[in-house]
């Protein structure tokens, strides 16, 4: 009974919840709603460039002509259907990424990845590359809005009508991410690293 008494209060006061993934979790409040909207919001701003990117890879015309249609049939289907797919998928991961700042497995390794599964992640190690991350983002994002994807377009081979209507609106949600990336990792750093002081 003694022993029993003494584990309840060694536990008590512990700052920490138990996760999904039955791992400690340390005692932060929850992220915001916003906070998660924008985290999804970021997560799927990949998804529409990572499916034309996809469709591209494996040969379906979307528009280019000329030399330009003519270089990526080289490879498309082939190498080129292989880069198409894993730089979907890498870009995709990443963006994923984003949830963790909303969920209890950006504040503890869930258990089934090897090596450091389980562990705690210290939040400098989640916000200094999320904001550098949302930083060079937000630039590209910048730079192809206002100047750069009209450039590309202007090119001969580039897609026209409706074809480049399409390929706008699969890349346009990507100058989302930057901003959406660096306010989440605002309200991370908020509840993370602000609360303790």
């Amino acid at each position: 009974m003694s022993r029993l008494m003494i584990n309840a209060r060694t536990t008590a006061h512990r700052p920490h919840a138990v996760g999904t993934a039955g791992a400690a979790v340390p005692d932060v409040p929850p992220a915001a709603r916003w906070a998660e909207l924008a985290a999804k919001a970021a997560a799927l701003s990949t998804v529409p460039s990572g499916v034309w990117r996809i469709v591209f890879g494996f040969g379906v015309p979307v528009g280019f002509t000329g030399a330009t249609a003519a270089a990526y049939n080289e490879h498309q289907p082939g190498w080129g259907t292989v880069y198409c797919v894993v730089l979907s998928a890498l870009t995709e991961a990443l963006a994923f990424l984003t949830l963790g700042l909303v969920r209890p497995w950006g504040r503890v390794v869930p258990r089934w990845i090897p090596l450091i599964g389980g562990r705690r992640v210290r939040p400098l190690a989640a916000i200094v590359p999320a904001l550098l991350g949302s930083a060079i983002l937000t630039v590209l994002g910048m730079e192809g809005l206002f100047g750069r994807w009209a450039a590309n377009l202007a090119e001969p081979d580039s897609p026209r009508g409706l074809a480049a209507l399409v390929m706008t609106a699969a890349y346009a949600p990507l100058v989302l991410w930057g901003p959406l990336l660096g306010a989440v990792t605002v309200d991370y750093a908020r509840r993370t690293l602000w609360r303790r002081r």
